[in-house]
């Protein structure tokens, strides 16, 4: 059996700090409306110029010097994300140009903020093929980019950053991605969107006028359909490798709101103090969320050689998926 080992791992934030107090200056809002309905208390904002394949190829750096491969042996990148520097060409293109990862493939996942699990599950499968020995797992955002700090709804809830994992082949034992869930709704698109900028509504001076390019959410909805999806698929996982909540070391879920993460937790019967909840420094990065989270569980100790950690999102699509890593 070929298992998908994490032998490095990265992360990286801009250094520009927005907090609740700040926001208040901007959106009719206050600390004690935001914490007490999102657990967030800051968010990190790329400066001007910073882009998504900027964040993306620092947390790729860290996460390769630590695995020990030269750029060489990585073979493919996969970049989950919503914010791609531009339509085309691919960010994981770009990024592999800034890292010289010049015998890899590449290319780009749009999953939301599943973006980091659905790229994970792909670089899984295709281990587990034969097909490639080392690929580069990156999920990165910059949220700050489509969100209307008008709208107090949304602005208090996003902030940009990414993170990386190096997996390679493993064959000697039953350490690496044991398995990976993945899920879609379609029927659900409108609870969570961009609308412009595509092919249904091309950029133009009526649809930024409308504010068309930010994103929509319908709070309330999305919130119901989390729980009980990120609750199922995590479920999944448990089940199909025949564990038990004892026998998760650390949950590690998608942080976009500390109640949806709470209710979560409840409903798999997960401790708090099995729970790694970072979203007070971050808020909802997206596709950077888990392994942001990931990157500072392990550095922090909290993940150890063999610990069994499960890991589960939900976004726009709307998607949701799971994986279980023993590491």
């Amino acid at each position: 059996m070929i298992y998908s080992k994490v032998v490095g791992i990265g992360s990286f934030v801009p250094e520009k700090i927005l907090t609740n107090e700040e926001l208040c200056n901007i959106v009719d809002t206050s600390d004690e409306w935001i914490t007490s309905r999102t657990g967030i208390k800051e968010r990190r904002i790329a400066e001007d110029g910073l882009t998504t394949s900027d964040i993306a190829a620092a947390a790729a750096k860290k996460a390769i010097k630590i695995s020990g491969l030269n750029p060489q042996d990585i073979e493919l990148i996969l970049v989950g994300t919503v914010t791609p520097d531009m339509i085309f060409p691919s960010t994981s293109c770009i990024v592999q140009n800034k890292l010289g990862l010049k015998n890899a493939a590449a290319f780009d996942i749009s999953a939301g903020c599943s973006g980091f699990i659905y790229s994970l599950s792909v670089a899984d499968s295709f281990i587990k093929s034969g097909k490639y020995k080392n690929v580069l797992v990156i999920g990165a955002d910059l949220l700050s980019r489509i969100t209307d700090y008008a709208d107090r709804s949304t602005c208090v809830l996003f902030g940009d950053g990414g993170g990386a994992v190096v997996l390679t082949a493993n064959a000697e034992n039953n350490r690496g991605i044991l398995s990976t869930h993945m899920h879609s709704e379609g029927g659900h698109n409108e609870t969570l969107m961009l609308k412009a900028g595509g092919s249904l509504m091309p950029a133009s001076i009526i649809s930024v006028n409308n504010g068309e390019h930010y994103i929509k959410m319908k709070g309330a909805e999305l919130f119901k359909y989390a729980v009980n999806y990120l609750r199922d698929v995590a479920e999944e996982a448990m089940e199909s490798n025949n564990f038990k909540p004892e026998d998760i070391d650390l949950f590690v879920p998608h942080q976009a709101n500390v109640r949806i993460i709470e209710a979560t937790a409840k409903k798999l019967r997960f401790p708090m103090k099995k729970v790694f909840v970072n979203v007070e420094k971050y808020g909802n990065t997206s596709s950077g969320s888990i392994p942001i989270a990931l990157d500072e569980a392990y550095s922090s100790g909290r993940i150890k050689e063999s610990s069994v950690v499960l890991i589960d999102a939900i976004g726009a699509g709307l998607t949701w998926a799971s994986s279980i890593i023993r590491w």
